[in-house]
């Protein structure tokens, strides 16, 4: 099992029944007492950024996440639409688990980053947490 030592950003974890995702984080090793690792996470779900301090070497669960390519198709009052391009499946992502990244969102436009017309959307344990942008 990985442990705060192998963390790095971006890395999704599973806390307390949570994803979060490693914003930043800092490994410190004070002159008096044991070494800790200081996180900055953010609730893939909420989007509510929160700091959290580990010790060294605890174990922490990594959550796989599965990404595919999804084209945005449009947003109506139960969420932003996107469609699976090779699927054609189609599926709802809440407005909050988007969270900025709809000030940037164009109905059927072509990849870019934050997000985008293509954009990988997440999928864990059947649910959506949220869509994240394709980098160029």
């Amino acid at each position: 099992m990985p442990t705060t030592n192998d963390l790095k950003n971006g890395m999704t974890l599973n806390i307390d029944g949570n994803l979060m995702s490693v914003v930043e984080f800092q490994h410190v090793k004070p002159g008096k007492g044991g070494a800790f690792v200081r996180t900055k996470l953010k609730n893939v779900r909420t989007g509510r950024v929160l700091d959290k301090t580990f010790r060294a070497a605890e174990p922490v669960e990594v959550a796989i996440l599965e990404k595919r390519e999804m084209q945005y198709l449009y947003r109506d009052e139960t969420g932003f639409h996107f469609m699976d391009t090779e699927t054609y499946e189609q599926s709802t992502v809440d407005a909050a688990a988007v969270g900025n990244a709809a000030n940037w969102m164009v109905d059927g436009s072509t990849p870019y980053e934050a997000p985008a017309a293509e954009a990988p959307a997440a999928r864990w344990s059947d649910e959506r947490p949220g869509a994240t942008p394709v980098t160029p």
